[in-house]
């Protein structure tokens, strides 16, 4: 578990960064305002959480590969669009698997970090929904999850599990695959 958090928080920062410049792309902001974006969505759920639990300073800002994968997910998309154009509804792909992502490394972090089941489940979900709230409302959006009653459930589902598993002390790396799939399936 200790390799498996940071490569899934990088992952969601990742996949949650290309959410918020595709986006970008798709109102026609300049390159900064992309770049914004994409360092947003990607680390405001995960900042969020660090702060929360008080693992401070938040990684998204003393671990410089956050900010190395939100930029390179920020330029692609800007440089290459025709690459996520060739998905089908990419903001709505990026957001359920890094909605997936972050809704189990969210909880996970929490639960390393000592805090009780049902207030981890809420954190996992505040990871999850983080960054998406965050870019709707700098492009003066209603946020997904205040739209899409799936959106936040499909993080608590998820998250769930991840508790669950570790309240049953099966093993971490299963339930945590186990908790985005269901994340990713019902997003």
């Amino acid at each position: 578990m200790d390799m498996l958090l940071p490569v899934l928080d990088l992952a969601g920062t990742f996949v949650f960064a290309l959410s918020g410049a595709t986006a970008g792309v798709k109102h026609r902001l300049d390159l900064f305002g992309v770049l914004v974006l994409s360092y947003a969505a990607g680390n405001a759920g995960g900042i969020a959480r660090d702060l929360l639990i008080g693992a401070v300073p938040p990684a998204a800002i003393s671990d410089w590969r956050y900010l190395a994968v939100s930029l390179l997910a920020g330029i692609v998309t800007f440089w290459r669009p025709s690459v996520i154009d060739r998905l089908r509804s990419p903001v709505l792909l990026f957001d359920a698997v890094g909605l997936a992502l972050f809704a189990v490394a969210g909880t996970q972090k929490a639960l390393v970090f000592g805090l009780n089941p049902a207030m981890a489940t809420l954190l996992g979900m505040v990871t999850g929904i983080g960054g998406g709230m965050t870019r709707d409302v700098l492009l003066a959006e209603i946020p997904t999850v205040l739209r899409a009653d799936l959106y936040a459930v499909a993080a608590l589902a998820g998250a769930i599990v991840v508790v669950t598993g570790a309240a049953l002390r099966l093993p971490a790396t299963a339930m945590t695959i186990a908790g985005a799939a269901l994340c990713f399936g019902f997003a």
